[in-house]
């Protein structure tokens, strides 16, 4: 069953009795890792970039049709420095970055997958997100991160706890864990969360992951959750 809190609640009631800003809200949406370095392999070989790019863009879409000025980041592949990616939308109020997560080495397993050697784990599965105590607005973060996670389990994406082995939970109910040292998330002048989309290696959750329409609607919550924060942070200012 996912769990239900207040703040989604009082994010969504927020976002609707709240005034439209003259300039609409900017959000710069990254795609995490690039095609030189794309990051984990999943259960049948598809990089983790190309499962980034996919959602982002999606991500992208949800919030322009919210109103909201989204912009991709690394859109490309190219840009390898972490340190770069917030500088490319500087004008942003609220810096998304977009992974998708995997498990150690000693937790996979071999397999083959079309008469190639791959390797999976059917152990983890679910989102997760996090954001940094080094970040210039760790509250704010915060909010943004659990406004997403809300939504999402709302909607029935289930979370995961993955990660609570390594990384202390800022927001158990919404899955939001701190990760003070994630270069994208402290080098921001703006609020920061990166998502974890879910376990590519997980053999069930990667066909999931790949699934168009399922991510249209994973990248529909996002952006309600990023819409309902962007207006709870214009109303603190």
């Amino acid at each position: 069953m996912p769990r239900t809190t207040p703040v989604f609640f009082a994010l969504i009631s927020a976002l609707l009795s709240l005034p439209a800003e003259a300039r609409p809200p900017v959000v710069a949406v990254d795609i995490g890792h690039t095609l030189v370095a794309p990051g984990a392999t999943s259960a049948r070989g598809r990089s983790e970039f190309d499962f980034n790019r996919d959602l982002a863009r999606e991500v992208a879409a949800a919030l322009i049709n919210r109103g909201i000025a989204a912009h991709l980041v690394n859109d490309d592949g190219q840009i390898a420095s972490l340190r770069d990616r917030p500088k490319a939308v500087p004008e942003a109020d609220f810096f998304l970055s977009i992974h998708h997560d995997s498990v150690s080495e000693q937790e996979l397993t071999p397999w083959t997958w079309q008469g190639t050697p791959q390797r999976f784990s059917d152990t983890w599965a679910g989102h997760s997100l996090f954001v940094s105590h080094d970040n210039p607005a760790p509250e704010a973060s915060l909010t943004c991160a659990s406004a997403i996670g809300a939504r999402l389990q709302r909607m029935g994406f289930v979370p995961t706890d993955k990660n609570a082995r390594r990384r202390a939970w800022a927001d158990q109910a919404n899955t939001v864990h701190w990760y003070d040292n994630l270069v994208v998330l402290y080098r921001t002048t703006k609020p920061a969360v990166l998502f974890e989309a879910g376990v590519i290696k997980h053999r069930d959750e990667e066909l999931l992951l790949r699934d168009p329409a399922r991510q249209r609607r994973m990248a529909d919550g996002i952006a309600t959750g990023v819409a309902a924060c962007l207006q709870v942070m214009d109303s603190a200012r």
